[in-house]
């Protein structure tokens, strides 16, 4: 019997090195261990403690879960490093660096995780977590801060998608948000900026009582009294209070209400964030406020796992 001969094909036979040196689904399950793995020299990128903490908490992608679609080619520590990037920095799809997986896969993954509801269960999962490592008794809150933020539209913003605060003499859209006591982020909501928060409130406050049963308290500021505190008590059994700016001269911390702000300042310390830029649909821009979001709290619980590691090691 002659020996059987074996034909390999023209495609190179990928270098199980680089499988080796990433745990994520794409490279155990999928095809990403066809490409090396790039080397990580950006600020954005997640270092390994980050990525232990998203890796344990990551949802699975329809793909594994035989819900159709083809094994993913590219790292997913790549792919969530080169949205990180983007949201920070600002920059275009097109100008995304060359050391990245190509700006269309990076678009097409991004889009994926929104459309699919990854990205959400992502960031309910972080928050969660972050929750409990601040001594909450409860992963869910309680009570949320409500506010808006105007934003200045690009000259992609057209259509019904832009309009004009009068107020703050802004021409775009408004960033509507409601977050816990920690704010951290529970529902964004994106309009045009000539909507008014009381009549912004209704939708928000509707999407906060459907996500979180146990929200019976919200803080608000003036631009939500009137009727829709009303409304919230009857229709959602939600008690709205108002806290109303301080007469005093000079800088008064609002209770309550500094804590959105600050959740406000923490968003526009991505440039991306800064202005409304984008063409479609405002769910985009939201998909991107979660992603800073996941950031900010990836980063803070690797914070606490190395405090807690450094708290272990001391002599006692």
């Amino acid at each position: 019997m002659q020996n059987a001969t074996v034909v390999l094909s023209d495609r190179p036979l990928p270098d199980l090195r680089f499988a080796a040196e990433c745990d994520c689904l794409a490279h155990l399950y999928g095809n990403a261990g066809d490409r090396p793995l790039r080397a990580r020299v950006y600020a954005t990128d997640l270092t390994d403690e980050e990525w232990q903490i998203v890796r344990r908490v990551m949802p699975v992608p329809g793909w594994l879960c035989g819900r159709g679609g083809n094994p993913e080619g590219f790292c997913h520590r790549e792919m969530i490093d080169a949205v990180r990037y983007f949201v920070d920095n600002g920059i275009k799809w097109r100008a995304m660096p060359a050391d990245f997986p190509p700006w269309s896969a990076v678009y097409a993954f991004q889009h994926r995780w929104h459309t699919d509801e990854l990205l959400d269960v992502l960031h309910e999962r972080l928050r969660e977590q972050v929750r409990i490592v601040e001594g909450r008794d409860d992963p869910e809150p309680s009570a949320a801060i409500v506010d808006s933020q105007s934003l200045r539209g690009a000259s992609t913003l057209t259509g019904e998608r832009r309009g004009y605060d009068g107020a703050k003499k802004v021409s775009g859209s408004k960033r509507h948000i409601a977050v816990d006591c920690l704010g951290l982020l529970l529902v964004v909501m994106v309009t045009a900026a000539d909507l008014q928060d009381r009549d912004a409130g209704v939708a928000l406050l509707e999407r906060v009582r459907s996500l979180f049963t146990r929200v019976r308290l919200v803080w608000a500021d003036s631009g939500y009294a009137g009727a829709l505190v009303d409304w919230a008590l009857h229709a959602l059994g939600m008690k709205v209070e108002v806290s109303r700016r301080d007469d005093r001269a000079g800088f008064v911390v609002i209770p309550r209400r500094w804590v959105v702000e600050r959740t406000f300042a923490w968003l526009v310390n991505c440039r991306r964030l800064v202005r409304d830029y984008e063409r479609t649909a405002a769910a985009a821009h939201e998909s991107y406020v979660k992603w800073a979001m996941v950031t900010l709290m990836t980063r803070r619980l690797a914070a606490a796992d190395h405090e807690a590691a450094a708290g272990r090691a001391r002599p006692v």
